[in-house]
């Protein structure tokens, strides 16, 4: 039984090749084996692409998951460490979490800085990474993402800070395990569940709101034939109550209106009764969150979308494990 490591770049692979030249993706997997220490069962390379993980396109994240799955089906593979830019890592992960139905451990890690600045964590990383897919007590607990000795559940887990080591966070939740030195600790164990999924809807938005914000972005999507839409609203989800006629529009027309929250944490919910808040969306006939952040609720949507449900397959598959 073998590790899979699948490497696809980002700041833990980034070295600078020219002085004053900045760093970009340069290390392999060979260069990631070289520098691990003796003790870890055989580990098997398979490098998917060399990329900071802003320039990944959907095939490529497609193409990734399609790799990831095939790995997780292998009797020769008992668990999955990606090395990935931490730019969009968890929305690989989320993606992986939702679409992928084993019970073997896949975690993805990556690093802050780069190979050559003073503090490059990357190598530790990819240890602790490493040793969470080699233990026992990480089976069936989803995807996770292993970065500065903390392991979070891909569902929960952000990027929190541009430059920080300690980015990744889990708002509400925290971290399920550690990796502790050479041991593998873990707290408790989230709720997973997949869902179906033949590929990803592209035209699915995002829009964040902001005080004052008028509705011309939300009406130049659904201009654009957008299939999905993903508004981030104020607080628990609340919209101005002028967002209101292009929402109910974009319903009838058969687009899909997922509303999330700008806030870190916290599903949609309030107690109030003026236009645009939970009860008037309802009826509205939007989806909700449930406190996935809008990066998130969009993978979600794309895998749901893909695949072109009807009338109420559409909720059934949208609440499948989010509730």
């Amino acid at each position: 039984m073998a590790i899979a490591l699948v490497t696809t770049g980002g700041t833990i692979a980034m070295k600078e090749q020219e002085v004053g030249k900045g760093a970009v993706p340069t290390l392999t997997g060979a260069d990631f084996l070289s520098r691990l220490p003796p003790g870890f069962p055989e580990i098997v390379v398979e490098e998917h692409c060399n990329l900071p993980s802003s320039h990944f396109t959907l095939e490529i994240l497609w193409g990734l998951r399609e790799r990831v799955m095939n790995l997780a089906a292998s009797p020769d593979i008992e668990g999955i460490v990606i090395t990935h830019g931490t730019d969009t890592m968890e929305e690989t992960a989320y993606l992986l979490d939702i679409t992928i139905p084993t019970e073997k451990p896949i975690v993805l890690t990556g690093a802050m800085r780069t190979v050559g600045e003073p503090g490059y964590e990357g190598f530790a990383n990819l240890v602790a990474a490493l040793r969470t897919a080699a233990s026992e007590e990480a089976s069936g607990r989803g995807v996770m993402v292993v970065m500065n000795e903390e392991i979070h559940a891909a569902r929960y887990v952000t990027k929190g800070h541009t430059l920080s080591t300690a980015t990744f966070i889990s708002p509400g939740w925290g971290p399920m395990g550690r990796v502790d030195g050479d041991r593998v600790v873990f707290a408790w164990r989230p709720s997973h569940k997949t869902i179906p999924c033949n590929g990803l809807e592209e035209k699915v938005c995002l829009i964040k709101l902001g005080v004052g914000m008028g509705d011309e972005i939300l009406r130049f999507a659904l201009e654009q034939g957008a299939r999905g839409v993903v508004l981030e609203g104020m607080g628990a989800g609340r919209v101005p109550h002028w967002w209101m006629p292009a929402i109910r529009e974009a319903v009838g027309q058969g687009v899909a209106v997922v509303i999330a929250s700008r806030c870190p944490a916290g599903r949609i919910y309030d107690p109030y009764g003026y236009p645009g808040a939970y009860r008037d969306l309802r009826k509205a006939g939007v989806l909700f969150a449930e406190g996935l952040n809008g990066q998130k609720a969009r993978i979600r949507l794309m895998v749901v979308l893909g695949m072109n449900p009807k009338g109420e397959e559409l909720k059934e598959l949208w609440y499948n494990g989010l509730r």
